[in-house]
């Protein structure tokens, strides 16, 4: 198997993963919030990450990865922004309507096409944007139900959005930039979200619900679903970090609403949530942009890699030439002189 072939093959495990990990989670944490009335989210989540920490600790111990320690200050500069832009979210659903949060999600893909094109001077085709178009549509239509606007609640869904694509930019890049992987960059980073969240979670989850955290009474159901979650959200978390490090923010971002889409569908297949035409619209059109995208990226890798093979190629076809006489790595020219040919390093350019 090619190593092309190899990458493919862990892009579409990490994906798959990131599916159905987020799908379970949130069956799970609905039964929790909803059924159980465990409405706090900010410290579930912080208990998501500090589970999550310690499970790659018993990683680390078992020798499954190599610790690599990297850049303190980007460490925690990173770890901070995730948890404070979770934070940020929840504060958002908290103050806005269900239907103004939902075009807070969709307008973290159109932000982050913005920050990566005027910022790290990447290039987005037509096609690409089309098909983004066609999926915010498709989901916004499925999920957008009422606008109520008012100045708190869309200051910090501005807020939200751009903490939250910074965050998800800088994933990508820190895994490229220092060399790590994702499960380095999250072991490292895990500390100071989970803190982050720990700290400020029952100050806002008791802003957002008049209750107290610590007061809750905790009977074994409960336990048992809040664990359920936290093991759960090793594998969301842990995916998380693997797909936007092989693919791109805006994937993990379309990943996300396909997401959104299958809880719809599995909210009214297993829970007989009320389902209307608008949502079944909605989602076939967000399908279809989906599959667009898909494709769409597809070409584009595709067309990487034969530009990329091009002047390999050409170097090959330039060796076994029958007109160029070469011995030994040099060139015999005309007047007689010998010119040392240039030593093409294949390790070299590989990996350039």
């Amino acid at each position: 198997m090619s190593e092309s072939q190899r990458f493919q093959l862990g892009t579409i495990g990490a994906l798959s993963l990131s599916v159905v990990s987020s799908v379970s989670i949130v069956i799970c944490n609905k039964a929790l919030i909803s059924t159980l009335g465990f409405t706090f989210a900010t410290t579930l989540t912080s208990w998501h990450l500090l589970v999550t920490f310690c499970s790659l600790h018993v990683a680390l111990w078992m020798k499954l990865f190599e610790h690599k320690p990297f850049d303190p200050r980007a460490v925690m500069g990173f770890g901070i922004l995730n948890g404070t832009s979770i934070g940020l979210l929840n504060l958002s659903l908290g103050f806005n309507s269900v239907g103004f949060y939902q075009m807070t999600k969709l307008a973290i893909i159109p932000c982050t096409v913005l920050l990566e094109t005027l910022f790290f001077r990447k290039i987005f085709s037509r096609s690409i944007q089309f098909s983004l178009l066609i999926l915010l549509c498709g989901v916004g239509i499925a999920t957008v139900t009422d606008l109520q606007l008012n100045a708190l609640g869309s200051f910090l869904s501005l807020l939200a959005v751009i903490t939250t694509c910074v965050a998800q930019i800088m994933t990508n890049t820190i895994q490229k930039k220092f060399k790590v992987s994702s499960t380095q960059l999250l072991y490292q980073s895990c500390p100071y979200q989970a803190m982050t969240l720990f700290i400020v979670g029952p100050f806002l989850d008791g802003l957002l619900t008049n209750q107290n955290v610590f007061a809750f009474r905790y009977t074994p159901q409960v336990l048992f679903f809040i664990v359920l979650s936290c093991l759960i959200a090793v594998s969301v978390n842990f995916s998380t970090f693997l797909v936007i490090g092989k693919t791109s923010a805006v994937t993990y971002q379309v990943l996300g609403h396909l997401k959104t889409c299958l809880v719809l569908a599995f909210g009214y297949v297993l829970l007989h949530d009320p389902f209307r035409w608008r949502n079944i619209l909605g989602i076939s059109i967000a399908v279809v942009g989906m599959v667009v995208y898909s494709y769409c990226c597809t070409l584009e890798s595709q067309q990487k890699a034969n530009e990329a093979s091009a002047p390999l190629a050409q170097a090959k076809e330039s060796e076994s030439d029958p007109l160029l006489s070469v011995e030994n790595g040099a060139a015999i020219l005309g007047d007689g002189a010998v010119q040392k040919a240039p030593v093409w390093n294949s390790n070299k350019d590989l990996h350039a």
